[in-house]
């Protein structure tokens, strides 16, 4: 702020310094004074200088850190919202939110907090300098001045508007681009890299017209601001030559009024195109903002139980849920003993991977009550929940790491040895020591550099090693060839020794030899029983059972 006042206070300096200039040098020919006019611009231009850099080195600091504060609340805050919140906006949106609408704020702090310091006081010290001196020409000059308030009002407007709807295309355009980059699989192989290049093209296009139609109206600011300051600049100019005229004034203070005036204007075309800008980044600050205010769905109850290792019995009481106006799971209730292999088949969109979610507490149900051990999971803890399952999902997430951080992922302080234990049991251990770093092997993005069941049996021992009393399976086979089933088989049967077991799949073959089975239907338990049991009973799952190995 010093540093600011030191700025502006030069520019003041320099338009009152004009007046003995004029009336001293100029007018009565002081020789002394002006061999001291160069040591003057010296001293002030020094000042000016060391201030300036002070001003913008604290301001643009000031301004980072700020933004740094907000993107980490934005991402901290984006890992609290549940699962659903995730269905409803694409991955690339919410990226385009967390880095080019941040960017664009990040922007507006650094470089606009010390245009908006220096510019607001520079004017500042300028009026009251150009008011001490003749306030009466002053006041002719500021009569222009509450004309430029509505059009830059009206412009600041229309650029917030097509900047928010701007930043919106730019989401969907970093949408498009993580989708192509990650299913560039499927498009090569059906050949449509045209297709997705118009597309492209096409939302590029919008965002630029968007961008076109901000920078129309920016570009518009300025020669309005110039045209008003002209006309306040001539009634200044033709009053104070007036009252020279008439002797009312100086000549000196007529051009130091003048030039306090003219130095004046300039810090205002600043402030208009400052509020521009404001406004661009008020569009992209409100999406942001958005995802801040977005309220927590699935939160810990201020009193949450924190939950031990559980003896693992499960239970679904008359379950209701829904995906938005959609019913998926109608009065649903099973029991599920410590120890036991559940398995759940039906048709697809029976609920069973809902189940799943619900247990994980990726959603609350409408009604009814999910419990582990007898307890109400709401009223759980989140993270003691989680500590208590293993989800070895269908789709099958490795990050960009070593294949030693994959596995100990959710167990940082694991051993090597028990790592290596972990992969010994996944029967991931021998092809792992067979690639070129081993356990340091850097896998890529999603584990593209491994094969389906590779990738499957490191996420079994990630599972293994986190040792959980509540196993969930969902399809973990699905996407697998014969042999690596096989394989992936064995290892899910170390998996689920000594652990309660919910095991989704298609292929029934995969269940056969689960302690009971519960068939869905319409959000329904239709049947339970064992494998055998069922196939006496008939119904949809023997019909299930026949349409797979008849083929």
């Amino acid at each position: 702020m010093l540093a600011s006042v030191g700025v502006a206070g030069t520019d003041a300096a320099v338009a009152k310094f004009v007046e003995p200039f004029i009336d001293r040098i100029i007018v009565q020919g002081d020789l002394g004074l002006a061999k001291m006019v160069p040591f003057f611009v010296i001293i002030l231009a020094t000042f000016k200088g060391g201030s300036r850099y002070i001003q913008e080195y604290f301001i643009r600091t000031a301004g980072q850190l700020a933004i740094q504060d907000i993107r980490n609340r934005m991402f901290e805050h984006s890992m609290r919202l549940s699962v659903r919140f995730f269905a409803r906006h694409s991955a690339g949106n919410l990226m385009s939110r967390l880095l080019n609408d941040v960017n664009m704020v990040q922007t507006t702090l650094s470089n606009i907090l010390v245009t908006l310091f220096k510019e607001s006081l520079t004017l500042i010290a300028l009026t009251a300098v150009a008011f001490y001196t003749d306030w009466q020409m002053t006041l002719a000059a500021f009569v222009v001045i509450p004309l430029t308030v509505y059009p830059a009002s009206v412009i600041g407007k229309r650029i917030k508007k097509f900047s928010r709807r701007g930043q919106g295309a730019m989401g969907d355009l970093t949408s498009s681009l993580e989708q192509a980059f990650t299913g560039i699989k499927v498009i090569k192989s059906f050949a449509t890299e045209g297709m997705e290049v118009d597309d492209f093209k096409r939302q590029n296009l919008s965002y630029y017209r968007l961008v076109r139609k901000q920078l129309k109206y920016a570009a518009g600011s300025s020669p309005i601001v110039e045209l008003l300051s002209s006309l306040g600049a001539a009634a200044a100019l033709w009053f104070g030559l007036d009252r020279v005229m008439s002797g009312e004034m100086t000549q000196g203070q007529l051009f130091s009024v003048l030039t306090a005036i003219t130095l004046m204007y300039m810090p205002l075309k600043h402030l208009v195109k400052v509020n521009n800008v404001i406004q661009r980044a008020l569009g992209a600050a409100e999406r942001m903002f958005e995802v801040l205010d977005e309220e927590i769905e699935i939160a810990d109850q201020p009193e949450a139980v924190e939950l031990s290792r559980c003896k693992g019995s499960v239970s679904f009481e008359r379950v209701n849920f829904a995906y938005e106006d959609e019913p998926v799971l109608q009065d649903f209730s099973a029991e599920i003993r410590a120890g036991e292999v559940v398995a759940l088949v039906g048709p697809s969109g029976a609920g069973k991977t809902t189940l799943i979610g619900l247990l994980s507490r990726f959603y609350d149900p409408g009604s009814g009550v999910v419990r582990i051990d007898g307890h109400d999971i709401r009223n759980l803890s989140q993270k003691s929940l989680h500590q208590n399952l293993a989800l070895v999902d269908q789709e099958t997430f490795l990050f960009n790491d070593s294949i030693r951080g994959n596995i100990r992922y959710g167990c940082p302080d694991a051993t090597d040895e028990e790592v290596i234990e972990a992969a010994r049991k996944a029967y991931a251990d021998e092809f792992i020591r067979q690639l070129p770093e081993g356990y340091e092997t850097t896998i890529g993005d999603r584990g593209v550099r491994l094969s389906g069941g590779q990738r499957q049996r490191l996420c079994i021992a990630r599972a293994l090693l986190r040792d959980a009393p509540i196993l969930l399976l969902d399809e973990a086979t699905s996407a697998l060839d014969t042999e690596s089933e096989a394989m992936v088989q064995q290892a899910l049967g170390n998996l689920m020794r000594d652990r309660t077991t919910i095991v989704i799949a298609h292929r029934l073959s995969t269940v056969i030899h689960a302690d009971r089975i519960l068939v869905l239907q319409d959000g329904r338990v239709c049947q339970s029983g064992t494998h055998q049991q069922l196939l006496e009973q008939g119904g949809l799952y023997k019909r299930l059972y026949d349409i797979q190995f008849n083929e």
